[in-house]
């Protein structure tokens, strides 16, 4: 009896002490379990083409209880539509995101020989969920296409606010732009630059307007994902740094970029250059081949003009307004353009207004609050000494 007292009084306090173990066990494996999610940061370098040379960024989910290793990517469109051209002309780019295996994504970059860096991010276990369950959300049919702008809601953009919106106001940024601070076309330029795309930034600096020389603030910089990932890496959530942890996935084998024989200063200084001794020419024949040039030359920038006037008018996003290019590629010229040949003195008095407004433009040049290409340089002394040619003819 006194025996059956003390196994008692031995083994119950055993039994719930092993349960109580037992619990606080599982409880603490279903915590662990609670945090299977890694997020990350995926940033990708520029590529050859021209959509793809200020690079890429997406956010890689692993789950570790169910396998699962998917990327999320924001920057999906479909090219094949018989509409894309028009839409994007008009500025309405109907991108979308789609998510696929990591692998997947792994070997499209690793095809194009561009490199890839993971930002493991510190996150606690709600805000993982968070992120995970609006990032499923947001891929749904109905909820994953958006309205692409360039500068200001992009791929890049879309994957800082998704992950911004659902870290809380714990996320802190330090400043990664210079001061004073540069605009976007002073951002853009850099890549273009980096990648002797000489040619294509000549191209945006015409069509794109003043709007893109907007100063930009520490947070519109990360509209690049180079600047998103300095942003990651230099912020702290809870005093304690964003970034746990920082890889590459894939290196850079992409081959250096060939620098283009002719760079747009170079050829149209070469042409300004060659027009100006010709112009100094009395033969007959030069002269005539001259009138033929200024048609050409007139027709050209009056095209220019009215395309630059189009793109200012229908295009949805802001990006093409405000064009001060149009000082000197005027509308006006492509009707012009036919009368080279006309002696009359409205033709002259036409010319010689366009000489006197092409110098005052030449004058202005650092007060017209937009970033002119130093390819309009020569192009100006053209168009200069063909309208002072054409008023005194």
């Amino acid at each position: 009896m006194k025996r059956m007292k003390l196994l008692k009084h031995w083994y119950l306090p055993s039994v719930l002490t092993c349960v109580v173990f037992l619990s606080s066990a599982f409880s603490l494996f279903s915590q662990a379990d609670s945090c299977r999610l890694r997020i990350s940061l995926l940033t990708c370098s520029p590529g050859q083409e021209l959509y793809s040379s200020w690079g890429h960024t997406a956010i890689r989910v692993t789950d570790s209880a169910t396998g699962t290793d998917i990327v999320y990517n924001y920057g999906t469109f479909d090219d094949s539509d018989p509409l894309f051209l028009f839409n994007f002309t008009k500025g309405l780019m109907i991108y979308a995101l789609s998510s696929y295996p990591f692998s997947d994504f792994v070997l499209e970059y690793q095809s194009q020989g561009r490199g890839v860096i993971e930002q493991k991010l510190e996150m606690n276990c709600s805000e993982k969920q968070k992120l995970y369950s609006a990032l499923q959300i947001n891929n749904l049919q109905e909820n994953r296409f958006y309205n692409y702008y360039f500068h200001t809601d992009n791929c890049t953009s879309r994957a800082r606010d998704m992950i911004v919106k659902n870290t809380g106001d714990s996320l802190k940024f330090k400043p990664i732009i210079s001061t004073p601070p540069p605009s976007y076309r002073n951002l853009i330029h850099v890549y273009l630059d980096n990648s002797l795309q000489y040619w294509n930034k000549f191209g945006i600096d015409i069509l794109l307007g003043a709007n893109l020389d907007k100063k930009v603030s520490n947070y519109d910089a990360m509209f690049l994902p180079d600047y998103l990932m300095k942003g990651f890496d230099s912020s702290s959530v809870n005093n304690k740094p964003f970034v746990s942890e920082s890889r590459t996935v894939l290196p850079i084998t992409l081959p250096a970029p060939e620098k283009p024989i002719f760079t747009p200063f170079v050829l149209f200084l070469t042409i300004a250059i060659a027009i100006a001794f010709l112009s100094m020419s009395k033969a007959k024949w030069l002269k005539t081949s001259l009138f033929f040039f200024d048609l050409i030359l007139f027709l050209t920038l009056g095209v220019l003009g009215c395309l630059l006037v189009i793109l200012w008018i229908i295009r949805i996003d802001d990006v093409c307004r405000n064009n001060y290019n149009l000082l000197w590629a005027l509308p006006t010229h492509l009707p012009i353009a036919f009368f080279v040949f006309s002696k009359k003195d409205w033709v002259r008095r036409y010319f010689r207004l366009v000489f006197f407004l092409t110098i005052l433009l030449a004058i202005c040049w650092w007060l017209i609050p937009q970033q002119f290409n130093a390819a309009l340089v020569p192009i100006l002394l053209l168009i200069a000494l063909r309208a002072w040619v054409r008023s005194k003819n």
